[in-house]
Formats: C-alpha cells, structure tokens, sequence
C-alpha cells in the first residue's frame, strides 16, 4: 500500500493543476473528497481519466455527452453527483 501514495500525490497534484480553473475545482474537489478510500484500480481509473481532455472530462461530468464505456461506473457515477464541489454562501 505504501507504494500507492506516491502515485496519489501526484493524482492531487494534476487534479488540482489541469490548466483551467473551472476545471481544478470539478476534478481537483473530487479527488480531495475521495483519495483517501481510493483502492489501487480506483488510482488507475483516474490516472487514465485524467490523460483526457478537460472539456471532454466536464461534459461527460455534467451529462453534456456520455464518457466512453471505459470510463462508466462508480467513480464517474460519484462524479457526476457533484456534491464534492465548494458552494460560497
């Protein structure tokens, strides 16, 4: 297990730094609220994820289009919860 954390330090890292803000916060805010339970496919799921293009990943987020079939299942299911993200009150 010791061997996972580098690679989610590096999944913070390029979740928080995608190039535009809108999309740090949607993908960045999600992987703040589920690293930690992550299992070691769910690192794998999301270090493919995240070769994709940002306005492709917030389109199948926000149901603009539907994500390729690889990219289905629990994790784009909690994705698209959008629950994670910050709201200023």
């Amino acid at each position: 297990m010791a061997e996972l954390e580098p690679r989610k330090r590096r999944l913070r890292f390029r979740a928080w730094h995608r190039g535009t803000k809108e999309a740090d916060i949607m993908i960045g805010s999600f992987v703040d609220k589920a690293l930690d339970t992550m299992s070691e496919a769910d690192v794998a799921w999301f270090e493919a994820f995240l070769e994709e293009n940002d306005v492709e990943i917030m389109s199948w987020i926000v149901g603009r289009s539907a994500p390729p079939a690889v990219y289905e299942g629990p994790l784009m299911d909690a994705m698209r919860k959008l629950d994670y993200l910050p709201i200023p009150r």
